[in-house]
């Protein structure tokens, strides 16, 4: 899926846009998506200037959008201005390594169950076939 797909499945966009392509795609079961980290990412200028790192929230946050490209694919739809996919949950966050300009992070995402709406999902996310991050998350979809 490249991005112009991605940009119809997900409302963020640049600067919070942070799929840049999907690899892999299992309907009702997985996702592997890719995020290019480059130095022109804004966060970089102040995060931190001497040794320049992605926050580790918005890797969480890169598999987030990751699951939502696998919610509203496997849904069966795409994104739209009357609703939102939120977070309903973080749970066990662990971060293994920084994640630097010039990496490629490579995003994992599994679903574990759906119920009454709300999704839970098995997360990872890798540089060079090592782990990153890892967290379960629980997302839904709300009316706006």
């Amino acid at each position: 899926m490249d991005i112009h797909e991605i940009l119809k499945y997900l409302p963020h966009r640049y600067p919070f846009l942070l799929v840049d392509k999907v690899i892999a795609y299992e309907t009702g079961k997985s996702i592997v998506a890719l995020k290019n980290v480059t130095i022109n990412e804004p966060f970089f200028s102040g995060h931190f200037p001497h040794h320049p790192v992605m926050p580790g929230v918005l890797i969480v946050e890169a598999l987030a959008q990751a699951a939502a490209i696998l919610t509203l694919r496997t849904k069966g739809s795409v994104s739209s201005d009357d609703s939102v996919y939120y977070f309903v949950g973080i749970d066990g966050v662990r971060f293994k390594k920084p994640v630097m300009a010039g990496d490629q992070l490579i995003l994992k995402v599994e679903i574990e169950r759906q119920i009454k709406g709300v999704w839970k999902y098995t997360a990872r996310a890798e540089v060079d076939d090592k782990l990153i991050t890892e967290a379960k998350l629980m997302c839904t979809a709300r009316n706006v």
